[in-house]
């Protein structure tokens, strides 16, 4: 399952988060918490996202249609305009002609002097012009209101869609904005209700991400299906992580500080580097549990044998699922490596 980050609906994934959360069946952690308000406000926020995510999604496509149409109108009005130019030549040439021979005489020339022959040519001439001017003349009116109504139209297209561009861009912002703001509501919420660090940690790594972490293999799991440890930069598969974040917690407890961490996952790349760094020391690339989200290398006095550090670990470790495997106490010997799992 792929879990949305990104800022402009992270409001409405930590809604979803809540709702889960809130409604969790009784008997959980979870559903003793006196957070009916939480519940209501991130249920509010949900719909009211959802009612922006539509109206501008409905804006996107109305303005899409639109431009569509602009395109297929301007596309008309090029065809009209060419067609005119076409028209303009001959009806230059008829208005030349007519301008030429005004009449031919008048219907009674036919009967002069210079013979009937060329009389009649003249007049069956004079028709045709006159027949294909009119012809002509017609079209190019017809083009004319064409190509004006066009332009019309074009003309309201472009000035409606640069104001619904506007409003599409308005929408996006305000919808950014409103999601900003009900994330800092939301989270002002936790911290009013004292909704620990881990318990954030545990709604931002569902357990539901270990099935498509699994799918991957070794050192090739994507950022997305892992889930962040309280130390920046540090990664495991989510139930290895959901189980830390209480080991963090109880170790917290005893010494005051979270679990110092060198390395969590580790890419088959990283794999590769560190294992030439320490031939016979890390483990073969795409053998490494490292490369599985299930293994840590500990700092802050736990990597030191025999430290009250080390001997918590020792002590506690297993009830949250970790443990210090049997190979690191001597082949080779590496007190600071930790799994989760079963040895």
């Amino acid at each position: 399952m792929l879990v949305p980050r990104s800022a402009p609906l992270r409001a409405f994934v930590l809604a979803m988060t809540l709702l889960a959360v809130v409604c969790a069946p009784q008997g959980s952690v979870w559903a003793a918490d006196p957070i009916d308000e939480l519940r209501r406000e991130a249920n509010k926020a949900r719909k009211d996202l959802e009612k922006a995510t539509k109206e501008w999604e409905s804006r996107k496509k109305a303005l899409a249609a639109s431009q569509a149409k602009l395109r297929e109108t301007l596309k008309e009005l090029g065809k009209a305009e060419a067609e005119l130019d076409r028209i303009r030549v001959p009806l230059a040439r008829l208005a030349n002609t007519m301008y030429q021979t005004p009449g031919l005489g008048g219907a009674m020339v036919i009967f002069s002097a210079q013979g009937s022959r060329t009389a009649l040519r003249a007049a069956a001439d004079l028709t045709h012009i006159a027949s294909e001017q009119e012809a002509l003349i017609r079209r190019a009116d017809e083009l004319q209101r064409r190509y004006e109504q066009l332009a019309t139209t074009a003309q309201e297209l472009q000035s409606r869609n640069a104001v619904e561009q506007t409003r599409v861009q308005q929408e996006v912002q305000r919808l950014k904005q409103r999601s900003a703001e009900l994330t800092s509501q939301l989270t002002a919420m936790l911290d009013k209700l004292e909704v620990s660090r881990e318990r954030r940690l545990l709604m931002e790594c569902p357990a539901d991400l270990v099935a498509d972490a699994r799918k991957y293999p070794n050192g090739l799991i994507p950022a997305k299906y892992l889930c962040d440890l309280p130390q920046k930069g540090e990664q495991l598969r989510a139930d290895a992580a959901r189980s830390f974040y209480k080991l963090n917690a109880a170790y917290k407890r005893r010494f005051g500080r979270d679990i110092c961490i060198t390395d969590s996952y580790r890419s088959l790349a990283d794999q590769q580097r560190v294992y030439y760094q320490r031939p016979g020391f890390a483990a073969i690339p795409g053998r490494s549990n490292h490369g599985l989200g299930t293994a840590l290398d500990l700092c802050g006095g736990v990597q030191i044998s025999g430290s009250v550090q080390f001997r918590w670990m020792e002590a506690n470790s297993r009830r949250y699922g970790w443990f210090h495997p049997s190979w690191a106490y001597s082949n080779p010997f590496e007190p600071w490596h930790w799994e989760y799992g079963s040895e």
